[in-house]
């Protein structure tokens, strides 16, 4: 028992530290107290309702790509900071452990999400199954391996068990039911999976304490067409959240922009329709009180392969792969201040 707790949050990211020592060895472990849980419409940290505000990103970076960078890391971080962001999901992926302490420190929140990406094929096979129990015995081991390795982290307030899985299949639920009761019985955090299904495709959507959506309305879908965002979303968003009464994090959205670009009346791929573009999706979030958070995808540029819908890789990103502000960084960064 500690006297007179002071607790963990954003705001006041305070750590403890416990010292482990024998004879020969030292060890010392810090920690946080906070207390995280979910009701119908809201998420609560030390039971105060909290709004999540940041992104998805990648551990991806110029000139060395994946390999981690304690140095880019502290720059990721300030710009966190600065663009008054609170929280990111680690997709699709454990990151490397350096992270997380500065999550810690920073006061950043963290939907930890296993190696479990576009998981599908379950009813469909090329002469073998895709996805069978030996899957299901590694995803369990790598779920447990994560929460093994992350539980002492206060910024780690949620679970994704999976990234994009093609939750229509009827072979899903049973896998799911498994997979996130397995979950559960290790962890107390939130456990989600983060949906690519539509409103009435996924059959798991009861399973998980939070729905996370990623959806991109006037870009994949109506490419374009901004008039398009409002009245799709909201009417899925409305959905989903009357069908099942869970909170709803929207856990990526965003539009490819190239820095520089600019184009009056906006058009695609440049910096003034990235910004028309996630205003549309920020005004309907503050007017729906279900919806808890927002991730834009993505907090920064990144490598991908070769191909004719990328330009040197993904450019969703509210930075520059080399870390510059592009306009929309600015816009979240009032945005964010006082939400």
């Amino acid at each position: 028992e500690i006297p007179n707790v002071i607790k963990w949050s954003p705001k006041t990211p305070y750590l403890y530290k416990l010292k482990v020592e024998t004879s020969s060895d030292l060890y010392i472990q810090k920690f946080g107290v906070r207390k995280i849980e979910v009701t119908n419409n809201n998420i609560l940290l030390n039971d105060e309702k909290i709004y999540l505000k940041g992104f998805g990103m990648h551990e991806d970076s110029f000139i060395i790509g994946k390999g981690n960078n304690n140095s880019i890391n502290i720059r990721n971080f300030e710009l966190l900071k600065w663009i008054n962001a609170n929280s990111f999901r680690t997709s699709h992926y454990p990151y490397d452990e350096s992270w997380y302490d500065l999550a810690d420190e920073y006061g950043m929140l963290i939907i930890d999400e296993v190696p479990a990406v576009g998981m599908w094929l379950w009813d469909r096979c090329y002469g073998e199954d895709r996805i069978n129990e030996e899957s299901k015995l590694v995803h369990k081991r790598l779920i447990k391996e994560l929460i093994e390795r992350d539980k002492n982290h206060p910024s780690v307030i949620m679970l994704s068990v999976a990234n994009e899985p093609e939750t229509k299949e009827k072979l899903s639920r049973p896998y799911f039911i498994d997979i996130v009761n397995y979950a559960k019985s290790i962890t107390k955090l939130p456990v989600t999976i983060v949906e690519v299904s539509k409103f009435n495709e996924s059959i798991v959507g009861d399973l998980v304490d939070v729905i996370c959506l990623n959806r991109y309305y006037g870009w994949y879908e109506e490419h374009g067409d901004l008039s398009s965002i409002k009245p799709h979303l909201e009417k899925e968003l409305t959905l989903w959240h009357d069908k099942y009464n869970r909170p709803i994090i929207i856990t990526e959205f965003g539009a490819d922009t190239i820095e520089g670009f600019h184009s009056l009346p906006s058009e695609t791929f440049s910096e003034e329709w990235q910004v028309e573009y996630i205003k549309e999706h920020g005004d309907l979030f503050d007017s729906l009180d279900f919806v808890s958070g927002e991730h834009v995808w993505n907090f920064a540029d990144f490598k991908t392969k070769e191909g004719i819908k990328r330009v040197r890789g993904n450019r969703k990103g509210v930075f520059t792969k080399e870390r510059e502000p592009k306009m929309v960084s600015y816009y979240l960064k009032n945005r964010w201040l006082n939400k």
